[in-house]
């Protein structure tokens, strides 16, 4: 670990200062350097073995010892990057809700779910933003955490850089996520393919939400003054993210369930109420915490792909559908499986994007 290099030195700082020199150099302000020496895995051991209090209080001296690299011109801003977020969002649900229809109307036969897939497996590569790094313009203040002057912008990856595993497995976990439900036979169809084409749609709202958190999580970078203040804000930023994400699946889900009502009503005698009171009746209480479930998974990896866990993102979009297979084995119904082996990983997930979306060193 870095920090294990101070051990014996006689200025500890100084070879912490040496591993660490272009993050210093290239910082504008202390925080900054805390938050790359938290994500390179020193903590307060390695403070106090530099002879300091906090990370901070190390990163203040690294500051101040290492002299700032001449600024350069900075880059002209990049047009169209309004809008980026919309079309990102537009393009997920596009991609997502097709296939699905696709399956619920032709039947889950090989020669159907296969090509359904490929756009489903596709769809995080072809969403990934244009740039992961820092924006490419200076900060607007001088104590901002943003990117310095002189830094030099990450490069536009190409399409075939955008299909890395990480990309492709968060994809083919999505696909399996959403085609299982409609690949399992039995139960009520007409409301589990409603389910399902409204958590589609929602893919777009989980891109969307995500793009939003990293934008609240370097807007924050720039406000903090310290580690503990940058935790401090972000978090109620993460809960406010997922239920926004859940508030419109539910939107969605109630649409979806309405149409259903309408062109695919229950048998028998009618039933007073109204439309709403028709479209509540079509799905249950399983059903519904299921599709909660379901909107955990959806947004979970997309959150932390966003904020460079691509590897823990595909992970858990792997394991969300690969649970969720073993109660259905099992002979439980598709809202059981969901609600037992997605639910499951949906908290683990939930609790590591707390633990680790929280961090500077995530939104740098």
């Amino acid at each position: 670990m870095p920090g294990g290099a101070a051990v014996g030195s006689v200025d500890p700082v100084r070879e912490v200062m040496a591993e660490h020199r272009e993050l210093c150099e290239r910082a504008v302000d202390p925080l900054e350097i805390a938050a790359g020496l938290e994500e390179a895995g020193l903590g307060p051991d390695a403070a106090a073995r530099c002879r300091h209090t906090n990370l901070f209080s190390l990163a203040e001296e690294l500051y101040a010892r290492v002299p700032r690299r001449p600024p350069a011109a900075p880059d002209p801003p990049r047009p169209g990057r309004r809008g980026a977020a919309a079309r990102a969002a537009l393009t997920a649900a596009v991609l997502a809700a097709p296939p699905c229809a696709a399956v619920a109307a032709f039947g889950a036969r090989w020669p159907v779910l296969l090509p359904a897939a490929v756009p489903l497996v596709l769809l995080p590569a072809l969403t990934t933003p244009a740039e992961s790094g820092p924006p490419p313009t200076a900060p607007a203040r001088p104590d901002a955490l943003g990117p310095a002057p002189g830094r030099v912008p990450a490069p536009v990856p190409s399409a075939g850089s955008r299909l890395r595993p990480a990309a492709l497995g968060h994809g083919l976990g999505l696909a399996a996520l959403l085609l299982l439900p409609l690949a399992v036979p039995g139960g009520d169809r007409p409301p589990a393919v409603a389910l399902v084409l409204a958590a589609a749609v929602s893919a777009g709202s989980a891109e969307r939400v995500a793009r939003w958190y990293r934008q609240v999580g370097r807007g924050h970078l720039g406000a903090a003054r310290t580690l503990a203040g940058f935790r401090a804000r972000m978090r109620p930023v993460l809960p406010v993210a997922v239920a926004l994400h859940l508030a419109v699946l539910a939107v969605l889900t109630y649409a979806a369930l309405a149409v259903l009502a309408v062109v695919a009503p229950h048998p028998g005698p009618g039933h007073g109420g109204g439309l709403l009171h028709l479209a509540a009746e079509r799905a249950g209480p399983a059903q519904w915490a299921a599709q909660g479930v379901l909107g955990l998974l959806l947004v979970l990896p997309v959150l932390l792909a966003r904020c460079g866990r691509r590897t823990a993102a595909a992970l858990g979009a792997l394991a969300g559908p690969a649970a969720a297979a073993v109660p259905l084995a099992l002979g439980r119904s598709a809202p059981a499986a969901v609600l037992l082996g997605g639910g499951a990983v949906a908290a683990a997930l939930l609790a590591y994007a707390w633990a680790r979306l929280g961090r500077a060193g995530a939104h740098r």
